[in-house]
């Protein structure tokens, strides 16, 4: 995983927790001392370590965390990508095109990354459906980034999933519904 989003994860748990937090859910994960830089790679365990050790820490689920971190993390994202947005996009707009713009830019940027495969269909104009495959199984995250993504719009969303990786399924299939 790429130290970008771990770098972005200690910038997390500082501002909603403070403190040593950070460096307690290091040693709590058996990653004590360990630094992240934002250019490298890291392995998946890591990732899965740490948020085990803040839902352990916070006794919230841990599909909780990580959906609250997509939240936390997606104005960040929007800025770091956003010369490969259209000025006129919107919630859904990102979204749909999240694979072929900033997915390709990571990949082409960093060949070792592996963001999630996505396959995004524009069902209405108000709704879009997230075909989310990865091993890591973190479509907490995805939903998480959507609902940041519709926080900078200053756009409403609901978020329905009717397949889950976590359910058995094969894939997580997410709709992304405009509100009101």
């Amino acid at each position: 995983m790429t130290g970008a989003i771990f770098v972005e994860l200690k910038k997390y748990v500082d501002t909603k927790f403070g403190g040593n937090t950070w460096e307690e859910l290091l040693a709590a994960a058996g990653l004590g001392g360990k630094e992240f830089q934002i250019m490298s790679e890291y392995p998946d365990t890591d990732a899965v370590a740490l948020v085990t050790a803040a839902a352990a820490a916070t006794r919230k689920p841990a599909g909780e965390i990580l959906e609250d971190f997509g939240v936390f993390i997606a104005p960040d994202l929007l800025e770091m990508f956003w010369g490969a947005i259209q000025p006129e996009w919107r919630t859904l707009d990102v979204i749909e095109h999240t694979e072929q713009t900033i997915h390709s830019i990571v990949r082409l940027k960093d060949p070792g990354a592996r963001p999630p495969a996505l396959h995004v269909t524009r069902t209405s104009a108000g709704e879009v459906q997230i075909d989310y495959r990865s091993s890591r199984k973190m479509c907490a995250l995805a939903r998480g980034i959507a609902r940041g993504i519709a926080g900078h719009f200053k756009e409403a969303i609901t978020i329905g999933e009717s397949e889950c990786m976590h359910r058995g399924d094969s894939r997580c299939l997410i709709s992304v519904r405009l509100a009101g």
